[in-house]
């Protein structure tokens, strides 16, 4: 059977599953029906041949099974699963979060905006009604207020007309349309930041309107409320491993409990699963608690200094000092707007997370594991690797194998663990039971990847057999099929892929299997000389001028060069005019300085009949 015929046959299987499940009241989204049936043919329990093609009892069997699985009632397993996709499928990164934010805004503007760029006005009544567009987009695109509000349209209008009068309309039309749309940002930033200031420059009112204005950022009530569930999903985790032990005890069998270790089992997978996924919500919710708090004390101080300025200059602003000053407020708000939604989507995601584990929460109440667990001690993970702190490999002892510790290794709390931090000695030899890792014994380095293990004696034990117990988890998980999100064994299974990979029909049942070695290559630091060419140009159109430049003939005049090959062939004549001869005469310029005749006469005042004395005082040339 082809590829394309495989393929059709695996989205009819898929169809007809997510068509039952509907018929009885319960759907399933295409990718939990394509992970569901990946795992039914991976469980050997099943009797499925991956390597043989299906019959039509075999497809039928599959749906069977498929649809009886995903039909389970109170079934914390199913529960873990639907947890793991919707988790995979829906929960957004920061990246992707932002992407989508500014996404959604341009695609809601576009069509306003499209309207601004492409109009062509020609009446006062058309200028008019293209400036109440603009105003529109500054409002739609803020999001400070009602669009539809009769005062906050007001509001923005004089603020759009303090910056940018109806009459520039015509300035503005005759802009490129990218140009256009650069305005418009520009515009809606400005008038924006002007309405911020305008609504807390009253003194009296301050405080209120600087609460209403910044978006609310919940109070710090979303970090609280995913610590208080990550809280109660590691007490109920430690339990259900207590009571696991207890009934792993020669001494007290499953008989005197009446507890159906499958069950606790599932229960412990499913409290695990939601723990995991909180920690993640909870990094990401107190990173955007951090960064609205410095938005919040970064709008402040713009805002103060926004104000100092407007009351220190007496006369105009200018518009190259004020305006960056109002854009700065604005993208703060807008800033604001984002992170706040981003915790919005995570006490979403943090409220539906809650639905996947009614199930383990009905089936064993915390009343009932109390009265279960009455006279045993139930320790936690920080209790347990407190137990093993003291223990330690050495790696003279174990020198054939490779072990990082603390004192060597850079970064060791942030080394990629498999099986998520989790012991796979215990996993296997105690019948699936999860045990944190104590990193501090030691961590094994086995190829390329590295494990860690709840006591030293285990550590020894797994290391002598490190490719058998890494087979034996990886034949648990088959059975587990919730396992293999929680433990992160993807590439262990070559035919599952993650969640957010999965598309209906996208890939068959089990991917065609592929050869893998190590190989290495080495090669010379420097295998070329270095050579600098200084003519080299980087931009076109450098190039093309310098092309132009050499191409250029308007000012050229054309040479001819007699040749061996063309002598004699061609007589040339050139008539010039002689050149005659040509006089002129020009003057030369002379100066002398002369002396500046003085004389002061004495006995002209006071005097009727006095005698008037001459004094010379002219400098002599001599002098």
């Amino acid at each position: 059977m082809s590829r394309s015929q495989s393929e059709t046959v695996i989205k009819n299987i898929f169809r007809e599953i997510e068509q039952q499940c509907a018929q009885r009241g319960n759907p399933a989204s295409e990718t939990l029906v394509a992970f569901m049936v990946k795992t039914v043919v991976l469980d050997p329990r099943n009797g499925f041949n991956v390597d043989r093609k299906l019959t039509d009892q075999d497809v039928q069997k599959l749906q069977q099974m498929c649809v009886d699985k995903l039909m389970e009632e109170c079934s914390p397993s199913l529960d873990t699963i639907k947890m793991q996709v919707y988790f995979d499928m829906n929960y957004p990164s920061r990246r992707e979060f932002m992407e989508e934010s500014q996404r959604e805004q341009r695609s809601r503007l576009s069509s306003v905006s499209r309207e601004i760029t492409d109009s062509r006005v020609t009446t006062r009544e058309e200028l008019e009604a293209l400036y109440s567009k603009i105003i529109t987009y500054i409002l739609l695109r803020s999001g400070l207020g009602d669009h539809t509000s009769s005062s906050t349209v007001r509001e923005a209008t004089a603020a759009l007309q303090s910056v940018f009068p109806q009459v520039e309309l015509g300035a503005f039309m005759s802009l490129m349309r990218k140009d256009k749309e650069q305005q418009l940002s520009e515009l809606s930033m400005i008038v924006t930041g002007i309405r911020l200031f305008n609504k807390l420059s009253k003194k009296e009112e301050e405080e209120v309107h600087l609460k209403e204005l910044m978006p609310p950022a919940h109070n710090g009530a979303l970090p609280a409320t995913v610590e208080e569930e990550l809280s109660a999903a590691r007490r109920l985790a430690w339990k259900y491993t207590a009571l696991l032990e207890k009934l792993m005890d020669q001494d007290a069998g499953s008989a005197e409990l009446h507890v159906p270790a499958a069950l606790l089992k599932q229960a412990l997978y499913n409290v695990r699963q939601h723990e995991a996924l909180l920690k993640v919500i909870m990094a990401d919710a107190g990173f955007c608690g951090r960064q609205v708090e410095m938005l919040q004390t970064e709008f402040t101080a713009q805002l103060q200094l926004l104000k100092e300025t407007m009351q220190l200059s007496k006369a105009a602003i200018p518009t190259a000092k004020v305006f960056p000053l109002f854009k700065a407020l604005s993208q703060l708000r807008s800033g604001l707007q984002d992170e706040v939604g981003l915790l919005s989507v995570l006490d979403n995601t943090v409220t539906t997370l809650r639905t996947f584990i009614a199930s383990q929460s009905q089936l064993f109440s915390e009343a009932s594991l109390d009265s279960l667990l009455e006279g045993s001690e139930v320790k936690t993970d920080q209790q347990r690797m407190a137990t093993s702190s003291g223990e330690c490999i050495d790696p003279v002892k174990m020198a054939a194998h490779k072990w990082l510790f603390p004192e060597t290794t850079m970064n060791f709390n942030e080394l990629p663990l498999q099986y998520n931090g989790v012991c796979g000695y215990a996993l296997v030899k105690r019948d699936g039971l999860l045990l944190p890792g104590n990193p501090h014994i030691g961590i094994l380095k086995h190829k390329e990847k590295l494990y860690v293990f709840s006591s030293k004696e285990v550590a020894v034990k797994f290391a002598s057999r490190a490719d058998d117990f890494i087979a034996e988890v990886a034949e648990r998980a088959k059975r587990s099929p919730e396992l293999i999100q929680l433990l992160k064994l993807h590439q262990q299974f070559a035919c599952v892929t993650p969640y957010s990979e999965m598309r209906s029909g996208g890939s068959l049942l089990v991917k065609p299997g592929s050869n893998k070695c190590d190989s290495g290559t080495q090669t010379e630091l420097h295998p070329v000389e270095t050579h600098i060419d200084r003519s080299y140009e980087w931009n076109e159109w450098e190039l093309r001028r310098k092309a132009i430049k050499l191409a250029n003939l308007r000012t050229q005049m054309t040479h001819a060069t007699q040749t061996d090959r063309s002598h004699r062939r061609r007589d040339n004549v050139t008539q010039v005019y002689l050149p005659k001869d040509a006089a002129c005469q020009t003057k030369r310029d002379g100066q002398s300085g002369m002396p500046r005749p003085l004389v002061y006469l004495a006995g002209l005042r006071g005097q009727r009949s006095g005698r008037v004395i001459k004094t010379d005082l002219t400098t002599s040339m001599d002098e």
